[in-house]
């Protein structure tokens, strides 16, 4: 499942990461409807996290991405102290991913493992909404384009328009009742579709087994289970530094992901991520090993769907930055990194 499918995804569940983290909001809140065209960016966007965490539902999820095509069946649901999913891969490698809270658990059943591990937010939507500095409605604006069918439910449809060309597009369709997302599509600057993720099915409200999820998610014997290690840290502390200002693109975030082969000291990679609360743009940044990248070539570029990715050597150290944003906003992040020690 590509990032795009992860970030529309993270509309109903980084719900969870906010109510597990303190947000007292209750279920029983009623949704109220929003009209695009009366309402600023923040507060629709809000209405869509409100509405996502507030709903149980199993669905089939389809992304595509140029010609490829990805299908998912996906249980979710929330009792108010915490969120969970299971999402299992119908397209590809047998593949089941639970996700509690920020814990997740991704278990290979072909190769008998499991690999657990704790994603964050990072900050980015819908959190950076409550930021004071939060930047969205200055590089998106909201347009209503009416009403469509999508699934066989009734949705409002919008367009977010970026102001400059160092993002892309969304359109998103939202179920008129709900407020809960149906389809998202990520749009180039001529408007033509990158990416699409949308249910092609999906039932609202029925009865999904928080236990039974918890039970499955536990069910670990007979697999190798593989706990990578994340460690925070800052790109300072790390001797990074960027320089140069790209319009909207702040720090949010940066992990040290701490390698458990002993045979390999120096695979230990930084991750610094950067967004401007609705995209963002992750900065891989490892030691440079002649046996892995070798054979790759230093800037080179590479597309798939609305994911770019862009590679550098800088010195001693390889750089990859990996994001759903246009390839001269991945150069520039890219091309600005500067080691300070």
């Amino acid at each position: 499942m590509s990032r795009l499918a992860v970030v529309f995804l993270g509309l109903v569940f980084s719900a969870g990461l906010t109510w597990a983290q303190g947000d007292p909001g209750p279920l029983s809140v009623k949704i109220e409807p929003v009209k695009a065209e009366e309402a600023p960016i923040s507060r629709w966007l809000v209405r869509l996290h409100e509405a996502a965490r507030q709903r149980s539902y199993v669905g089939t999820f389809v992304v595509t991405a140029g010609d490829t095509l990805s299908s998912s069946r996906i249980w979710h649901v929330c009792d108010g102290q915490q969120q969970m999913e299971r999402i299992d891969a119908l397209t590809g490698e047998s593949r089941t991913t639970f996700r509690r809270n920020d814990q997740v658990a991704t278990f290979l059943p072909e190769r008998r493992l499991v690999i657990a591990e704790t994603r964050e937010s990072f900050g980015l939507f819908p959190n950076l909404l409550n930021r004071a500095d939060s930047s969205i409605a200055r590089y998106y604006g909201l347009k209503p384009l009416g009403q469509d069918r999508v699934a066989g439910l009734v949705s409002d449809v919008v367009q977010l328009v970026p102001v400059d060309a160092l993002r892309y597009g969304y359109k998103v369709w939202t179920h008129r009742e709900t407020g809960v997302v149906l389809k998202l599509q990520t749009l180039d600057a001529g408007q033509g579709v990158l990416e699409q993720a949308a249910f092609s099915e999906l039932q609202l409200g029925e009865p999904v087994s928080m236990a039974s999820l918890v039970a499955l998610m536990n069910k670990t014997e007979g697999f190798k289970v593989l706990k990578p290690e994340l460690r925070k840290t800052s790109a300072a502390q790390e001797g990074w530094s960027f320089k140069g200002h790209l319009a909207g693109f702040e720090s949010m975030a940066c992990h040290q992901r701490v390698s458990a082969s002993q045979s390999r000291p120096h695979a230990n990679t930084l991750q610094w991520v950067f967004s401007d609360g609705l995209a963002s743009v992750s900065l891989f940044i490892e030691k440079y090993d002649a046996e892995r990248h070798g054979h790759l070539t230093s800037h080179e570029s590479l597309a798939r769907g609305a994911t770019r990715m862009l590679t550098r050597r800088l010195d001693d150290w390889w750089v990859t930055a990996v994001g759903e944003v246009p390839a001269q906003t991945l150069a520039f992040l890219a091309k600005g990194l500067e080691r300070t020690r």
